[in-house]
């Protein structure tokens, strides 16, 4: 059998509306799961494929994530789960992530709804010995200029990453984490759209060029498959070489 051949199982994608995530949760129906993600607007024709976000083929729940009575009101997507992506995330530019109503909103979403989407899911993946993916950024190996929240945030991802892994490992769920770089996504367009930016910011990638939402799915692939099955509570960077 093919070890990233995911036939049969059940894959939740929060955040899987777009970007990042969006490429993970096509990559796991493209193997044969049934994929289902969360997003942010009130339907899956909300979205508009132009700007990334295709969800044919993938079910869909709107569920406000920086909302943990949300989270905790959401239906299970499946009777059984066995993998759980993480890839929500926010950002807050102008220097507002400085203020209270930027860093909650940050942090809320960031750091706060990935426990909250663990606790909810955890007896599901007990019971199928499943896996679970955070997708962090290399911004929570180093600071990030302007964004302390999300910077922090990311930090924290990395950490919980590592505690869940620890903690979970005994019960036969495992729990890794991914982090991107430069991704080509709505989140970094103010880099992407602003010419002297982004030749600055593609001088200091090694692989001279941006990460793109498949060259993620790879990663998240082999975390959740077999080839993965003695991975436990370690973030796998993927940027390119920027944090090098």
């Amino acid at each position: 059998m093919n070890d990233t051949d995911f036939t049969g199982k059940t894959v939740l994608v929060v955040g899987g509306s777009s970007g990042i995530g969006n490429g993970i949760a096509h990559a796991f129906r493209e193997r044969g799961a049934r994929v289902h993600v969360w997003g942010t607007r009130a339907k899956a024709s909300d979205y508009d494929p132009a700007d990334g976000s295709d969800i044919t083929g993938l079910g869909y729940d709107c569920v406000d994530v920086g909302d943990p009575d949300a989270i905790e009101a959401a239906p299970l997507p499946f009777d059984t789960l066995d993998v759980l992506v993480l890839s929500q995330g926010t950002v807050v530019y102008g220097r507002g992530e400085f203020e209270r109503e930027g860093w909650d909103k940050v942090v809320a979403v960031n750091l706060d709804s990935l426990m909250h989407c663990c606790r909810k899911f955890r007896p599901q993946l007990l019971q199928s010995q499943g896996s679970i993916t955070i997708v962090s950024s290399i911004s929570g190996l180093g600071a990030n200029k302007g964004n302390p929240a999300y910077a922090a945030s990311k930090a924290g991802a990395i950490s919980l990453t590592r505690t869940l892994g620890q903690a979970w490992a005994p019960d036969g769920i495992r729990v890794n984490g991914l982090a991107p770089g430069l991704v080509d996504t709505k989140l970094t367009k103010v880099t992407t759209e602003n010419p002297k930016r982004l030749a600055g910011a593609l001088r200091a990638i090694p692989a001279g060029r941006m990460g793109t939402p498949a060259d993620m799915a790879g990663v998240a692939l082999f975390l959740a498959s077999p080839l993965a099955s003695y991975v436990n509570g370690q973030t796998l960077v993927a940027d390119g070489g920027l944090s090098l």
